[in-house]
């Protein structure tokens, strides 16, 4: 009978030559949860970042997610909602500060459950959020030398064809496909824009219309271990479809107070280095394995041993107002980190260079823009 060791590097192996059954996949998992520690023909030594500006173009939304602070109601003291002359004056800070992506984050759909943001938008002649959207990206394209990256919540395929004119990559995350998370008491109960279905809905368009995209998985907000691997296993289905996944992020919760979930526990740290690992075999080299550096618990080059090959966009100008309790890394002392452990620190762009140079994935209102900035960039790091 082979050894646990054994056996992970026999599966280890097997999936590098196909795809591996959902139970083989399952006992892999709890192999990876003794020893996650990839092979080093699952890691990279150039790792990514994307320097950026985070513009929360409003935290109204009609979601309730039962562990976010981020959503605000109308009356509340925080509630916000940028005017445009705040949009690009953000925007200009960053790029004096070196910064090459605009995420555009906000709440989903509030006019559907706002009177008073409807009036709002109205006066500032928007007749919907998504209007104001496409409006922030066309003026951060005319002011600033930045690319907008859109996490608008669920979208249309409507919208996202509009949206691909002025935002090269979108992102958009599946979470988990669990429907019971809606269910009384879930994490998302009383939330229909994160009804699975309406992701991978939105998900698998953005493929049809070949936009870059950024989505990934939540961990610690109820799901099972198969729903895990259910999920891994659907974004890989998606991506041999289509190709469009340029990372996957794999996102560990943490309770935040004033929340229904604040007295959850995190997700157990070797659990969720397994599920790092486990994506990174799962995905191949299909597409690129993010976590969040800010959120991490242990060392982020922990994250890189499992296959993590990006560590998503970090500001060094404004906070994640999704986390505001977790402040970015600096960057500069964050690189002498990576490179005291053997990797380096690469930035790039919102859209990866494998779809930069390639007009089928850029709208051409966007090209010739990407395309000297991505050369740019190559100088730089040359």
């Amino acid at each position: 009978m082979l050894s646990e060791t054994a056996r992970r590097e026999e599966l280890l192996l097997r999936s590098e030559e196909r795809e591996l059954t959902r139970g083989e996949y399952a006992e892999l998992f709890h192999l990876l949860k003794q020893d996650s520690v990839l092979p080093p023909r699952y890691t990279t030594h150039i790792i990514s970042y994307s320097k950026k500006v985070f513009i929360p173009l409003t935290n109204l939304c009609r979601d309730s997610c039962g562990y976010c602070t981020f959503a605000k109601k109308p009356w509340e003291a925080e509630a916000k909602t940028y005017n445009i002359d705040e949009v690009i004056e953000v925007a200009k800070r960053g790029q004096g500060m070196g910064c090459k992506e605009a995420l555009i984050s906000l709440g989903d759909k509030p006019e559907l459950a706002y009177p008073e943001y409807r009036n709002l938008l109205k006066h500032m002649g928007y007749p919907s959020t998504f209007d104001y959207i496409i409006g922030a990206c066309e003026n951060i394209l005319a002011h600033t030398l930045l690319l907008p990256h859109v996490n608008g919540g669920t979208l249309s395929w409507s919208e996202m064809k509009e949206l691909r004119r002025v935002s090269p990559s979108i992102g958009v995350m599946l979470e988990s496909i669990s429907e019971r998370l809606l269910e009384a008491g879930g994490a998302h109960e009383n939330c229909p824009d994160k009804h699975p279905k309406a992701r991978i809905a939105m998900i698998k368009a953005a493929g049809n219309l070949r936009i870059p995209l950024t989505t990934g998985l939540l961990i610690g907000i109820g799901e099972t271990e198969d729903e895990i691997i259910d999920s891994l296993l659907l974004l890989r289905r998606i991506q041999l479809e289509y190709g469009h996944i340029q990372e996957v992020i794999i996102q560990n919760f943490r309770p935040k107070r004033g929340t229904r979930m604040e007295n959850w526990l995190e997700p157990d740290i070797r659990d969720f280095l397994a599920v790092i690992a486990l994506a990174r075999v799962v995905l191949g080299g299909l597409t690129v394995i993010q976590a969040p550096p800010n959120l991490a618990r242990i060392n982020p080059v922990e994250y890189v041993k499992r296959g993590v090959g990006d560590f998503g966009g970090i500001s060094p100008l404004t906070a994640d107002f999704i986390n505001p309790e977790a402040p970015w890394p600096h960057i500069e002392s964050f690189r002498r980190s990576l490179e005291q452990s053997g990797y380096s620190l690469e930035e790039r762009l919102c859209v990866y260079p494998k779809y930069t140079g390639d007009e089928r994935w850029i709208h051409p209102d966007l090209a010739k823009r990407v395309r000297l900035m991505q050369a740019k960039l190559q100088v730089v790091q040359a």
